[in-house]
């Protein structure tokens, strides 16, 4: 089964090696049918400390790395050559 891959906002990065990633999704209400907003945050691993708040990013589910992070920073290889 493969990995989900989310799109979000660092909304913290006070912590050493983690990030809060806002993720907000857009659907449309069965009954009501209006387009409705939910959010959900995240915990990800950010192993560098590269990334502050207010930046996009990708983050990928992964194996648990402590009590709350299960998502780990998704770093592609055309950031990974432009951020060195």
């Amino acid at each position: 089964m493969p990995k989900r891959i989310l799109t979000g906002t660092v909304t913290s990065d006070k912590n050493e090696k983690t990030i809060t990633v806002l993720v907000e999704r857009r659907f449309t209400h069965p009954v009501l049918k209006k387009t409705v907003r939910k959010s959900k945050k995240y915990r990800a691993h950010d192993a560098l400390n590269q990334f502050k708040t207010g930046d996009i990013v990708r983050i990928q589910e992964c194996a648990p790395i402590s009590k709350n992070k299960r998502w780990e920073v998704v770093v592609d290889a055309a950031e990974a050559t432009t951020a060195a």
